[in-house]
């Protein structure tokens, strides 16, 4: 398929169209707002159904429904919208469902503002609603890459039945890039969703879909079901990828989405000084790739975790990282999105330490 010059909430749309999903509920909230514009025309034109709800939590409900019956539905919001999703995300966890939400990241806490930023970290995988459930996170860096993660988030809920949110940022929301959509295959090891939806009995037992548990004993079953999930993910679901590792750099990057692009240029412009600095980007923010970050960590000895937060992916890059290294952090936050320059010296002041 030939590439086409798109916006990226636009891109991120048709990706869903193109993953096979015909089913859409959505409330506007900058800086993501596009996406339903796009999919108000485009759902029609495909036999699909475009609902404009009247809050993100009557969105995350009507997902939740439209889930338990089998059907391929997902969601986009941003930062404050997806914190109303929060309780049906839960109980769509619970509740072992298939669905894909996304977040185009804006400045916060509270309503904050409506520029990129990445201070959705702990939210995204620490759980924003409660109970213990998690999702799987996949952070695009690139608008092609919005698209792939997109159809991918489709593929990776049908097989583990369970929430994916896709994470990017309101640059990789507001960007156009050219981008070509190859839909992957369809998860070939899913269960059929007579087994589990509520889809008609037609002569065999009724699917009862639910999140409660009112037996202490049943729920307590449920909860390990799930965490036997989540380490399936930890065991084959760790993405990411690095870039001028080999040798031997002075400094560790680790920084995910439009971040890490940022920091890929710094790096460019340190190499042509001779200062060698590797990167490593993280695509799953849930399950974090701790084993490669602990791997480059130790191998280069000095790591520096870059974010448009406050910090709080650092939590994670430390916890990899081990007691014997401290990670240091560069960032931007409220809307700021840091330059090359501006790493790329926070980079020579660490290596002289001149900072900490």
């Amino acid at each position: 398929m030939a590439k086409k010059l798109m916006k990226g909430n636009e891109a991120i749309g048709e990706a869903a169209i193109q993953a096979g999903c015909r089913n859409y509920f959505a409330y506007p909230i900058t800086p993501q707002s596009e996406v339903a514009e796009y999919l108000a025309r485009r759902m029609p034109e495909v036999g699909g159904n475009f609902v404009q709800a009247e809050s993100e939590l009557a969105a995350s409900n009507m997902v939740f429904g439209a889930a338990a019956t089998g059907e391929l539905v997902f969601t986009t919001s941003s930062s404050p919208g997806i914190s109303l999703m929060a309780e049906a995300i839960s109980y769509i966890a619970g509740a072992q469902l298939p669905a894909v939400f996304v977040n185009i990241v804006r400045g916060g806490p509270g309503l904050g503002g409506i520029l990129p930023a990445q201070s959705d970290y702990f939210q995204s995988t620490k759980g924003g609603g409660h109970g213990d459930y998690r999702l799987l996170v996949l952070a695009p860096a690139t608008v092609q890459e919005a698209v792939d993660l997109m159809m991918l988030a489709f593929r990776l809920a049908c097989r583990y039945r369970n929430p994916v949110l896709v994470l990017g940022d309101g640059m990789i929301g507001q960007m156009m890039e050219p981008v070509e959509f190859n839909p992957p295959p369809h998860a070939d090891d899913v269960a059929p969703i007579e087994t589990w939806a509520t889809s008609g009995a037609k002569g065999r037992k009724s699917n009862i879909v639910r999140s409660l548990y009112l037996d202490p004993e049943v729920l307590e079953k449920n909860n390990h079901a799930l965490a036997a999930k989540y380490k399936r993910w930890e065991r084959d679901e760790i993405r990411y990828k690095t870039y001028n590792c080999d040798g031997a750099p002075q400094l560790l990057l680790v920084a995910y989405g439009t971040t890490a692009r940022i920091c890929q240029s710094a790096i460019d412009d340190l190499k042509r000084e001779g200062i060698e600095v590797g990167l490593l980007r993280p695509i799953t923010l849930y399950p974090f790739p701790s084993a490669a970050v602990a791997e480059l960590a130790d191998r280069i000895g000095k790591v520096m975790s870059v974010e448009m937060s406050m910090g709080q992916m650092v939590e994670d890059v430390q916890a990899a990282a081990g007691r014997g290294i401290k990670v240091a952090f560069f960032g931007r936050t409220g809307g700021m999105v840091p330059s090359p320059d501006e790493v790329a010296n926070h980079v020579r002041q660490y290596l002289k330490g001149a900072v900490s």
